[in-house]
């Protein structure tokens, strides 16, 4: 039988430690939480790999030292509101749900939206709400937020996400520019947005958030 909890330590020993994560709260999350709770079964051998895993058409469960360095450049506080644009079956809104106040994980897919609620109960992130809707569209009612952070690539960020975040609140993706990505981090000040980069990764764009084709006489 396979001893997950070793495997948890393993990759935080071998690829969050060593890519500069050094925040208690994010390894203690990562720790604890079972990725493999959060993949198909036939993909829970592979929970622990060392980049991204599919867990839809187009979309993936990012690889664990990639939230990681996006959550350390994030630096969720206790009494923060965040927005998990994205959150598949729900590992990264059970990481964060261990960081913040309240995470709402927003999820398109039907089924992962599903599964996502299940298995957040499961593991009695009770601070985590699943929110069914279209990625781009967030979920402002429950909004505004300090955080906002998508889990996936994207080509642009559209602006109905980024007024949903609070003045003063940081947001934080996967910039792709073709095969090549940067993640970048975003800080809101008198309603304006200016970003910087963190540090590069990849992953396919997530539906909604491509640039929109330019036509040309």
């Amino acid at each position: 039988m396979t001893d997950f909890s070793e495997r948890r330590r393993m990759m935080v020993d071998t690829q969050i430690r060593p890519s500069d994560v050094t925040k208690f709260p994010i390894i203690e999350a990562m720790l604890a939480v079972p990725r493999e709770a959060f993949v198909a079964d036939a993909q829970r051998e592979a929970a622990y790999a060392d980049g991204n895993i599919d867990v839809a058409e187009g979309r993936v469960l990012l690889e664990p030292r990639t939230l990681a360095k996006m959550l350390d450049a994030l630096d969720v506080r206790p009494d923060e509101l965040v927005l998990d644009i994205g959150c598949g079956m729900g590992y990264s809104s059970a990481i964060v749900a261990r960081l913040a106040q309240l995470v709402i994980g927003v999820e398109e897919n039907e089924d992962l939206a599903s599964e996502a609620q299940d298995q957040l109960s499961a593991v009695s992130a009770d601070n985590a709400i699943v929110h069914g809707g279209a990625l781009v569209d967030g979920a402002a009612e429950h909004g505004p937020y300090d955080v906002l952070i998508v889990q996936g690539g994207v080509e642009v960020l559209p602006d109905t996400l980024l007024d949903q975040l609070k003045d003063g609140g940081r947001a934080i993706a996967i910039f792709m520019t073709g095969a090549l990505g940067e993640v970048r981090i975003g800080y809101k000040s008198q309603g304006q947005m200016s970003w910087r980069l963190a540090f590069n990764a990849g992953a396919p764009v997530l539906p909604g958030f491509a640039k929109g084709k330019e036509f040309a006489l």
